[in-house]
């Protein structure tokens, strides 16, 4: 990644203007420049945006991304940047997004050269201006994948550093329905109209299930333990070739074994009607199934269902038992 520069007639930290006008370099913003080979995307974009306040902190999907928060990288929105009350605002809304509200000094980080907000800054950041409380349960569920959030530090820190902030009730209405262990922004999406439909249900995310003698079956997208009921996300890499025959087999091994399969596709994303009515009858097919599965794990199994069990691993074992994450 490269730092932009601005002009300089003596081209020793910068390019000079007729330099900048050449085919060599191109624009980053105002009055920055990089060398026309760097690519302005991912993480070189979030340096670009934070060139143009330099008393700036990058904050927000920027902040986690540069955490390695994986579900972040790709973000294309403004870059989050918190300025003081009198620094000004951004005139170029294409790149940096300004906020000017109080950042306490140990909210401040620096990693590879970058001022960042810390991980739970970042994340409530995100959470508080979140669209709706769903997006902010999604933007929490993938900073926790990568560990860098728990349910009990946000809780905390909301009532510490939130109580008076924009958007701190959208954080706290999130919070009774968080998640430590989706894998994927449809996971949260899935199981949140499936809790709106069905309250009562206490579903798990990426739950393991085995049975009756301690043999793994299969990790599920979300369970009703109580009902019998397991949620699958398929998207389009699952409607073809290989893969589809694996799910075929996969949902047969887990109805072989007493549960109900119901299956959310990309459409049921915006209007989830189709797949809550799939999601009724799968309840009314699980009523008095001999259930020869189970959810309690053996002695061999390792959890890695929160964040903590998560932080715990080490070494070989930790890049082990999470191999699928860095495979995604």
């Amino acid at each position: 990644m490269v730092w932009p520069a601005a002009v300089d007639p003596t081209a020793i930290d910068g390019p000079t203007r007729g330099q900048a006008r050449g085919p060599r370099y191109r624009k980053s913003s105002f009055g920055l420049y990089v060398p026309a080979e760097v690519d302005g995307t991912g993480e070189q974009r979030i340096v670009e945006a934070a060139a143009t306040y330099r008393a700036g902190v990058v904050t927000g999907w920027a902040g986690l991304a540069w955490l390695a928060a994986r579900w972040f990288k790709d973000t294309e929105r403004p870059v989050p940047l918190a300025l003081q009350a009198d620094e000004g605002t951004s005139a170029q809304p294409h790149l940096v997004a300004v906020t000017q509200e109080f950042l306490h000094p140990d909210e401040v980080i620096r990693l590879d050269g970058l001022r960042i907000t810390t991980a739970l800054r970042s994340v409530s950041f995100e959470m508080r201006h979140a669209p709706t409380v769903l997006q902010a349960a999604q933007a929490f569920a993938m900073a926790a994948y990568d560990d860098l959030v728990s349910i009990e530090e946000l809780r905390a820190y909301c009532a510490t550093h939130l109580p008076r902030c924009t958007g701190v009730g959208r954080v706290r209405e999130a919070l009774a329905r968080l998640t430590e262990n989706a894998w994927s922004p449809t996971e949260v999406s899935m199981a949140w109209h499936w809790k709106d439909e069905h309250p009562e249900a206490g579903l798990l995310h990426n739950c393991p299930i085995f049975d009756r003698s301690g043999r793994h079956v299969a990790t599920v997208d979300v369970l009703d333990p109580d009902g019998g009921v397991v949620g699958e996300y398929h998207g389009g890499l699952h409607l073809a070739g290989q893969q589809r025959a694996e799910d075929v087999v996969r949902e047969e091994r887990l109805r072989a074994t007493g549960l109900e399969v119901v299956v959310m596709v990309s459409p049921d994303l915006s209007d989830p009607t189709g797949f809550l009515a799939r999601l009724d009858s799968a309840y009314e097919r699980a009523v008095g199934r001999t259930r020869r599965w189970t959810v309690e794990q053996p002695p061999w199994w390792t959890d890695t269902s929160t964040v903590e069990a998560r932080r715990a691993l080490t070494g070989v074992r930790r890049e082990r038992l999470l191999r699928y994450r860095s495979a995604a």
